[in-house]
């Protein structure tokens, strides 16, 4: 180990036991952090070096972690995000995700890199965390509450409004399998079910705050990309404007709006649900996360007849796609309402939408019946069902409980052809934007480690609109059609993929118009390091590598590398009925990528000269 860390780590790990109540803080050298950067490649080092083989994602065994990288609460656009990672209870496998607003710049400035818990507390506690100094508090009082309510109850306790606090809500307490992490009310840690680790741990929330930033090596250097962003408003002038699902009807012309559980593609109601109609409708403001000037979170305001808190943000494209259209619901208000529950109750409002639209098509086809579902009609469009069922899942009640399995397992338990609705990969729900239109995005569906996730993906239209350019310097250079899944364009997602991990293992914000230089240059601005695009690019590598071993250590094959059969028929109506996701060309496309990045092109296990190459044990 060496005294001195590079900048923008604090080179330091708290280590939380929670059976023993131990807490200790261990340090990181320099080497690692270059080797790992944060995020997503400490998560994957920690899951794949310290878990055995086969635990219950909710046994004591697990580890949940909270990674920063060293970007988090830099002064720079996109700084404020870190990474919670676990085996995940939905999937099985690995999984991790990315979470903004300030809790991260807060940990950061409370002096640690990361945060590992291990164990499980006898009743019900939380982690306070103060400018160094960690200690368990008792959280009894707080077990059943909301996270407005868990937030506001830990600030009055400990006197201090500016705590940081991410909770779970009863979602979390009851495990539901795709239950989140909350923090600052609307800021969702959402995919694989971190949030039911968090709940089998007894651990209700992890307060923090923090006085003091490390150094950073060139600041100068950070205000130079800065002054560029402020110069170049026109590339993020549009998150500014909607936040996130603008031009929702052309998101249905072209086939990429979920509908009606991904089966059809005709949404007329769709301009109801857009960024625009919540702009004009009931939103109120926007806010930002840590040192954005991009300002792109919608908050609202409902009164009647779904009394909505802006203290919960309001809806972005996933959450209006997943409980709107993808369930047939065209009511905006109501959309907000779910939102709102999900992030009062710690719910993947992504997993929420798809597994209560599987359940809307399993009640059409009669798998479901109004006997299982206590009398309730859960049919497309029905807004009293979605919302009644968001609220059974958190508490685990009647169908809710089928429902809280995740749609593999509740398709599984449900039997009688179920599967053909389970619009997931891996066990985890799939993100809102269709493979049938963006070839290279099914590809990423079907081989991320975590399962079927959108943001560490590639988007095929990027590679034909307004994003081309920034794709140049990773090997885009002309036009591709979203449909195409040739050796190039397969090349094309392999980098864009690794570029998008970087920007996990450095909590760096995917929104923010960097290009692959301007983060090299981000980084040595902070660090002082001479990095270069090379080493990030193996620093990826080596991150999904090391997720890689770990499914294959838990059983996963090749052949769960795959997508639901569905993409691979046409919808129903729509521009997408007569195109179809061609399994072979996906099949040739996976062994191509396996063989890019150094795996068997038949099994995808990786092959012993990857591993010493990028120096993995």
């Amino acid at each position: 180990m060496v005294e001195q860390i590079a900048g923008g780590y604090n080179g330091k790990i708290l280590r939380v036991n929670l059976s023993g109540k131990h807490l200790s803080t261990e340090t990181i050298d320099e080497l690692f952090c270059r080797k790992y950067l944060g995020g997503a490649g400490f998560i994957s080092y920690f899951l794949w070096q310290e878990l055995e083989q086969g635990i219950d994602p909710l046994a004591p065994e697990n580890k949940l972690i909270f990674a920063l990288g060293p970007v988090t609460g830099m002064s720079i656009s996109g700084s404020g995000r870190h990474c919670i990672g676990a085996k995940s209870p939905l999937t099985g496998g690995y999984t991790k995700s990315e979470v903004g607003g300030n809790w991260g710049a807060e940990l950061k400035r409370a002096g640690y890199d990361a945060i590992i818990i291990e164990g499980k507390a006898e009743k019900p506690v939380y982690l306070w965390v103060n400018d160094g100094e960690a200690s368990l508090k008792d959280a009894s009082h707080l077990w059943g509450m909301s996270t407005k309510e868990t937030q506001n109850s830990i600030r009055t306790e400990l006197g201090d409004n500016l705590i940081r606090v991410a909770t779970i809500g009863p979602g979390g307490e009851n495990l539901v399998r795709f239950a989140c992490i909350i923090n600052d009310l609307h800021d969702a840690a959402g995919r694989g079910g971190t949030g039911a680790v968090m709940g089998s741990k007894n651990l209700k929330a992890i307060g923090v705050r923090g006085h003091k930033a490390p150094q950073v090596a060139h600041p100068e250097h950070l205000k130079e990309l800065r002054k560029w962003l402020l110069a170049h408003r026109e590339l993020w002038a549009g998150f500014n404007e909607l936040g996130t699902g603008g031009g929702m009807e052309a998101g249905m012309l072209t086939g990429n709006l979920p509908v009606h559980n991904f089966r059809d593609g005709e949404f007329p109601d769709a301009s109801k649900i857009s960024a625009e109609a919540v702009r004009d409708t009931i939103r109120i403001n926007m806010e930002t996360c840590f040192a954005c000037p991009i300002r792109c979170k919608k908050v609202v305001r409902v009164d009647e007849p779904y009394p909505v808190d802006p203290a919960y943000g309001g809806p972005e494209y996933e959450a209006l796609a997943s409980l709107g259209s993808n369930c047939g619901i065209s009511d905006l208000k109501a959309i907000a309402k779910a939102n709102e529950l999900c992030n009062a109750y710690s719910l993947d409002a992504i997993s929420t939408g798809v597994v209560i639209a599987f359940a809307m098509e399993c009640f059409e086809n009669g798998l479901l019946t109004e006997k299982d579902t206590d009398g309730i009609e859960l049919k497309f469009g029905n807004t009293e069902a979605m919302l009644k069922t968001t609220e059974l899942i958190a508490r685990r009640e009647g169908i809710g409980s089928l429902l809280a399995e995740g749609t593999a397992r509740a398709a599984r338990k449900i039997g009688k052809g179920a599967m053909e609705f389970a619009m997931q990969v891996k066990g985890l729900e799939i993100g809102m934007h269709e493979p049938r239109l963006k070839a290279a995005l099914g590809l990423g569906y079907s081989i991320n480690p975590h399962g079927a996730d959108h943001c560490a993906n590639f988007h095929d239209t990027m590679a034909s609109g307004r994003g081309r350019n920034r794709l140049k310097l990773l090997g885009l250079l002309e036009p591709m059609p979203a449909d195409e899944l040739s050796p190039r364009k397969v090349s094309l997602f392999h980098n864009v993929h690794k570029e998008r991990i970087i920007r996990d293992c450095l909590a760096l914000c995917s929104f923010v118009p960097w290009d692959i230089e301007q983060i090299n240059d981000i980084l040595s601005a902070v660090t002082g390091w001479q990095t270069g695009v090379v080493e990030m690019m193996r620093v990826a590598e080596r991150t999904l590598t090391m997720a890689r071993l770990f499914n294959l250590r838990e059983g996963f094959t090749a052949a769960d590398d795959k997508l639901p059969e569905r993409f691979h028929q046409p919808k129903r109506n729509g521009v997408l009925s007569t195109r179809f996701y061609d399994p072979q060309e996906l099949e040739k496309a996976r062994s191509y990528y396996y063989t890019l990045m150094g795996w068997d092109a038949r099994t995808g296990i990786p092959t012993p000269e990857k591993l010493a190459d990028l120096g993995i044990d």
